[in-house]
């Protein structure tokens, strides 16, 4: 039995492994057969990760944070977790292989997955005019024609943002009115870079090896148009892998994996949860793998307090939070 499963190898998940490897807990990444990395392996450059002033393509981000948890002693395996099991002192995890490993405390960061369009070209432009993070990629559209897809509060948000470096984004909305708050909306309407085309769905994305426009279909009249653009982005929201954990942890109002305050412990003793799983707003690689420390940080305190505590995942758990809480009121102290 080990001491600690790390599901997930987004930034959050591979973070996780750093400290745990480093702490000698010996983790083990179940890191899938399929999206090895997360979002950030469909990246193309990141530009807002501390440390890289030259930007970092995603996959070799991935891949330096996979190296750096592989050095301090993290064992990463291949495959997907298919069933998980969190009753009681000894937590099972079952993977597509038919293979079994136990763990007495497991740190689950599968991170959100960007709602997509359900086009074909969606795949082979991502990354090239076509992106889900306005934060992430705005600034490579500067001086640019793009557009944003939703009428949420995201797609308001992505939309205002993006009119700091392009010269016009357009709205494209299904719907004649916005699902966005009041406030939003004003803003986004009140902003002379924006403009809305309602009534209208992405029917097709045009480009060889960069987004170059779009053909529209009104959804009213059925009328076809074409929209010449420089760039897409799609804000019709995201969805928190949580579907194996579902009637096993509790969950927020938004679907994400609900924690204690800002730690990241579950309803479940010995369980903790990590990444854009746990967070509905931000959804960013670096906060995901601050999220990732603080639950190798959590699990460990948990291992620690499993032993004092002869096994018992509860009181184990409630020792590991009155330690933690603790630690905040010394940092609290000291800092004033």
């Amino acid at each position: 039995m080990r001491d600690i499963i790390i599901i997930g190898s987004g930034p959050a998940g591979f973070t996780a492994a750093i400290y745990a490897a480093r702490a000698e807990l010996k983790p083990l990444l179940i890191a899938s057969s399929v999206e090895i990395g997360g979002e950030l392996m469909n990246t193309t450059e990141v530009e807002n990760f501390p440390g890289f002033p030259e930007g970092i393509m995603g996959p070799d981000l991935m891949g330096k944070m996979q190296a750096q948890a592989e050095r301090f002693g993290t064992e990463v395996v291949y495959d997907d977790v298919v069933e998980l099991d969190v009753d009681g002192p000894v937590k099972r995890v079952k993977l597509g292989n038919g293979g079994e490993h136990e763990a007495k405390a497991i740190i689950f960061a599968t991170g959100s997955a960007y709602r997509k369009l359900g086009l074909p070209e969606e795949e082979r432009l991502s990354g090239h005019g076509l992106s889900w993070c306005a934060t992430c990629d705005g600034f490579f559209f500067r001086e640019k024609t793009i557009a944003v897809v939703g009428g949420g509060d995201s797609a308001m948000e992505e939309a205002t943002f993006l009119t700091r470096f392009a010269d016009k984004v357009y709205v494209i909305h299904r719907r004649d009115s916005l699902k966005a708050s009041k406030i939003m909306q004003q803003r986004a309407f009140d902003n002379p870079k924006i403009e809305f085309v309602w009534n209208a769905a992405v029917d097709a994305i045009h480009g060889d090896t960069a987004v170059t426009g779009v053909t529209l279909r009104d959804t009213v009249s059925g009328e076809v148009s074409a929209l010449d653009l420089d760039g897409l982005f799609v804000a019709i929201g995201n969805d928190p892998r949580t579907h194996l954990v579902h009637g096993k942890l509790d969950l927020t109002p938004e679907g994400t994996i609900a924690v204690d305050g800002r730690s990241s412990r579950t309803s479940v003793p010995g369980v903790f949860a990590a990444g854009d799983v746990i967070d509905p707003i931000y959804r960013q690689a670096v906060t995901a793998a601050g999220s990732g420390t603080v639950a190798a940080l959590d699990a460990e305190h948990y291992l620690a307090a499993l032993e004092d505590t002869s096994g018992d995942p509860s009181a184990a758990s409630a020792e590991a939070a009155e330690v933690d809480e603790l630690v905040a009121v010394d940092l609290a102290d000291a800092a004033r």
